[in-house]
């Protein structure tokens, strides 16, 4: 039986380490790196790293769901994150999603960028390698868990990557791409496996897929009816934009559109939570009543279909107006 344990940190350079790691594979990484590669380098890489993202994310949230794997039992493990507790364990998220990002930012690179090759391929390998080894460490997954999450995620990379062109043309020209990137997205979240007993899976799935909804509208829109607001740059041996002026600009479009991010999603969290309260009846504090489907998929779909669509659409038209383009 699992039960809440106490700990000593000896080694405080592998605690604090392995914590960060983790935290790459988690919410505030996303909403960071993601928006941060759409604006300062190319719309196209980071339109592939969302849409690989968020196809590899649903894949592991569902397989743990019809797996069933418990996590490893505390103890003799010490688990340091007690949220994440309520969720199976096979196959790693985390592990999927590092690898999916670095390696689908990789090979999105590779063949429009100067750099070397050996200098990516040791990022992405080092990036995934840590997020893998936080799990271990923070008690989380099992060696297999996160072997399996991983080579999960490789296998979807290899079976996407060769399809991308055709996908991304898609995403950009076809009519119905507004109308099947809410739709399929929202019948997904509403039949998802259920849950019993109750864990944060689907929340975080439809979190998500919310984003990627509101994004791949906002791709979509860009392509139509707007001048692409950043074109394409080859980084030099002495990777230019990072130095000089360049930085100033790219840490002010940051910090702007972070901020847009940030008001989006509380406002969103505030007002449609309201006007759920309002239908279903609940009172604030009852989290047995946000958990419901019906509650749950709708909060979270059109919060986070709002922070996908203000990134990618607001976001750069502020930049435009601030002079930061």
């Amino acid at each position: 039986q699992d039960c809440a344990q106490k700990y000593v940190v000896k080694n405080y350079f592998y605690y604090y380490l392995f914590r960060f790691s983790a935290a790459l594979g988690e919410e505030v990484f996303y909403i960071t790196f993601l928006p941060f590669i759409y604006w300062n380098v190319d719309h196209s890489v980071s339109r592939r790293m969302i849409i690989i993202w968020s196809v590899v994310m649903y894949v592991g949230q569902v397989a743990k769901d019809l797996l069933k794997w418990p996590r490893p039992l505390s103890p003799p493990v010490v688990k340091l994150e007690r949220r994440a507790d309520a969720e199976y364990g096979m196959p790693s998220t985390h592990a999927m999603a590092a690898t999916a990002i670095s390696f689908s930012f990789l090979s999105a690179t590779t063949s429009q960028y100067k750099y070397p090759f050996e200098l990516g391929l040791t990022g992405a390998v080092l990036f995934s390698t840590l997020v893998c080894l936080s799990r271990l460490y923070t008690g989380m997954h099992t060696v297999l868990d996160v072997l399996g999450g991983a080579l999960i995620s490789a296998v979807l990379l290899v079976l996407v990557c060769p399809a991308w062109d055709s996908i991304d043309h898609v995403l950009l020209t076809s009519p119905l791409c507004p109308l099947l990137s809410i739709v399929v997205p929202l019948l997904l979240c509403y039949n998802y496996p259920k849950l019993d007993p109750y864990s944060p899976t689907r929340a975080d799935t439809t979190t998500i897929l919310g984003a990627t909804a509101g994004a791949t509208v906002g791709f979509w829109l860009n392509n139509q009816y707007v001048v692409a607001a950043y074109s394409s740059r080859s980084f030099g041996p002495s990777f230019p934009l990072l130095l000089g002026p360049m930085l100033v600009v790219i840490l002010a479009r940051f910090l702007v559109g972070i901020s847009i991010i940030l008001v989006t999603r509380q406002l969103m969290k505030s007002v449609v939570l309201g006007v759920l309260r309002y239908c279903y009846k609940f009172p604030m504090g009852d989290l047995e009543a946000r958990r419901r489907l019906e509650v749950e998929v709708p909060y979270k779909f059109i919060t986070y279909s709002a922070v996908g669509f203000s990134a990618t659409v607001i976001v750069p038209l502020l930049h435009q107006v601030l002079g930061l383009i």
